[in-house]
């Protein structure tokens, strides 16, 4: 890959940053947009962390101005700036259509309506927007559930049934050409940015690429804010000797993978022009039980704390996803490489010196108090 002019949006922030050091260590010249929201980066104060050797320019890409004069000269955009949090967005709506969607319009509209170098559009999405993920009735074939009722738990127990003979199922890799029944407002706004982006290209001749992260986790991502990622609300609180809550039973899985594997998976998007117009899952493939989550953090912190399993379920949550990678596999040459020990060994390690702040409850009272 010859080296380029490369515009990261968000690049202050977790993955955003990690990636800018890969892209930086092959030789490019970066530039960052981040706004510093205070969520992730407290008293809006530019992270120990970010690269000296990027350019740095504190905006919004709510901004026009701003995102229209951090786009001169640049060929490639990392679009990874995003307001996060799921349960959040379901009340602070204008905040989140605001930035994720407003803010890939601005962009939108400078490529299409101004001269520009850009030759590639890179956007961060999101797997929420499949909601549930694929299933197999052993009777009745594959099937797509919408999301659960409490009606439906009071009356299957947590786990999916077949709509058809409402017997049990067992989760099934969800492939990128899944219906898209997303689960929150963060879930749809992801979804609208996906659309507006290969739309936007195909019409202005743009190549595009969608990247579906999966539960992304790894060193950097906020140990204090919670409406992050379970892995980093977890360690914080057993780092301040709290029992992790855990929904339902604990049985239910996520697709966690590292964010180095994120990174690897987004510049193998810049490498080849098979990723043109192209939507990927970046996940593991493998199914990562809550409880398993909590017990390894206690493990690595070396704490007898035992989870807190409610056996309650909260509305909007899904039971399982993981990712279908066949896809990345063949035509980005991407497979994840980092297994789940060794990812979270890499947050430990990199916890164990970092302040954090446990809101879980404070977050928990809000997201009540929201409904």
């Amino acid at each position: 890959m010859a080296t380029a002019k490369i515009l990261v949006t968000g690049g202050a922030g977790f993955i955003g940053s990690h990636l800018v050091d890969a892209l930086i260590e092959q030789g490019n010249d970066v530039r960052i947009l981040d706004s510093l929201d205070p969520q992730v980066h407290p008293n809006k104060k530019v992270p120990t962390y970010l690269n000296p050797h990027a350019e740095f320019i504190a905006g919004d890409v709510t901004d026009y101005t701003t995102f229209k004069n951090a786009l001169k000269d640049r060929e490639i955009v990392f679009h990874y700036a995003a307001a996060v949090g799921i349960g959040q967005s379901n009340y602070k709506i204008a905040h989140f259509v605001k930035n994720n969607i407003l803010g890939t319009a601005n962009l939108l509209d400078i490529l299409a309506n101004g001269k520009h170098s850009v030759k590639q559009v890179i956007v961060a999405a999101s797997n929420t927007s499949y909601g549930e993920g694929l299933y197999s009735c052993e009777k009745c074939g594959a099937f797509h559930p919408h999301l659960r009722t409490k009606e439906d738990v009071d009356a299957y127990g947590f786990d999916i049934v077949c709509p058809t003979c409402k017997k049990p199922s067992e989760p099934t890799p969800t492939t990128e050409g899944t219906e898209l029944w997303c689960n929150s407002m963060y879930a749809y706004t992801k979804r609208d940015q996906e659309d507006m982006l290969h739309f936007v290209g195909k019409t202005y001749s743009i190549p595009t690429t969608v990247l579906r992260f999966f539960n992304v986790y790894g060193p950097r991502q906020s140990l204090s804010n919670p409406y992050t990622g379970v892995t980093a609300i977890f360690t914080s609180r057993i780092k301040e000797s709290k029992a992790p809550v855990i929904y339902e039973d604990g049985k239910q899985t996520r697709d966690f993978v590292s964010v180095y594997d994120v990174v690897e998976a987004s510049i193998q998007a810049l490498k080849t022009s098979a990723s043109h117009y192209e939507t990927f899952n970046v996940g593991t493939g493998k199914p990562i039980p809550i409880s398993e989550v909590a017990l390894t953090v206690a493990r690595l912190f070396k704490s007898s704390i035992d989870p807190e399993i409610t056996n309650t379920f909260r509305k909007g949550d899904i039971r399982h996803c993981f990712a279908d990678t066949k896809k990345a596999e063949q035509k980005l040459g991407f497979k994840a490489k980092i297994s789940f020990q060794q990812g979270m060994h890499d947050l430990f390690q990199w916890s164990k010196t970092e302040s954090s702040k446990d809101e879980f409850d404070k977050a928990t009272k809000e997201l009540e108090e929201k409904g």
